[in-house]
């Protein structure tokens, strides 16, 4: 990489929808997106102008809420921050990556069970096309999912572990550490290094990354912001 060079993982979702996942992009000018139904994830360019924000606004329509993970510019005047979240990205740093006897390839019709899941637990976004990112697996005690991890935002030689969970009952025994490690030897397998993303205050979260063998790359923001419910003319 050149001096002064941006790294994939700075724009991971634009890196992702021009990259391995450009069959999912939705795309407007400059400015790419996720089926709503796949990834709330949308994509700016790094130095986004005003025409790229007239295309969020056409993509996503006026008065929708628009997450820009990442992004740490100015919003055009009228839009609205919904939420902040203060956020930290990992890098596969020596991790004991591993397969799992008991993990289980997680597929669409175990659906409505991960989204029962993930509501017990909160993870982050999950949504019925979701597991057409990646490879999610799972643990199931006595027939019923409890725990799960699985893979996200794929940057040309990179994959992010997310939706790791378990649930409260069975928390303790170790099963997120365990799904973690087996997501992550089957993105090892392809020759790509897992990353990942938590919330700074996850301080709990973050101990267990870091003794897995995680190393902090950069600290980044989750925000949402509003688009405004009066848009010039031609903005569609």
């Amino acid at each position: 990489m050149t001096a002064g060079a941006r790294h994939v993982l700075d724009n991971p979702a634009l890196a992702s929808l021009t990259g391995p996942h450009a069959h999912f992009a939705e795309k407007r000018g400059r400015v790419l997106r996720y089926p709503v139904d796949v990834s709330p994830w949308l994509a700016l360019p790094d130095e986004p102008d005003a025409a790229d924000w007239a295309d969020v606004a056409a993509l996503a329509g006026a008065g929708a809420e628009v997450p820009l993970a990442g992004y740490a510019g100015r919003l055009p005047a009228g839009w609205e921050i919904t939420f902040h979240v203060e956020g930290v990205q990992f890098v596969d740093d020596g991790l004991a990556a591993a397969p799992d006897p008991e993990a289980v390839r997680l597929g669409p019709a175990d659906v409505p069970e991960i989204l029962e899941l993930v509501a017990r637990t909160q993870p982050g976004p999950f949504l019925p096309r979701t597991i057409e990112m990646g490879t999610y697996l799972g643990i199931r005690r006595e027939g019923a999912l409890v725990a799960m991890a699985g893979e996200r935002l794929h940057p040309p030689g990179w994959t992010e572990i997310s939706a790791v969970c378990t649930d409260p009952a069975v928390r303790g025994q170790g099963l997120a550490t365990r799904l973690v490690l087996a997501v992550a030897h089957g993105i090892r397998q392809r020759g790509e290094t897992p990353f990942l993303h938590t919330a700074a205050r996850n301080t709990h979260a973050i101990r267990l990354y870091e003794s897995l063998g995680f190393r902090l790359r950069r600290t980044t923001a989750f925000l949402g912001a509003r688009v405004p419910e009066r848009l010039p003319e031609g903005v569609f």
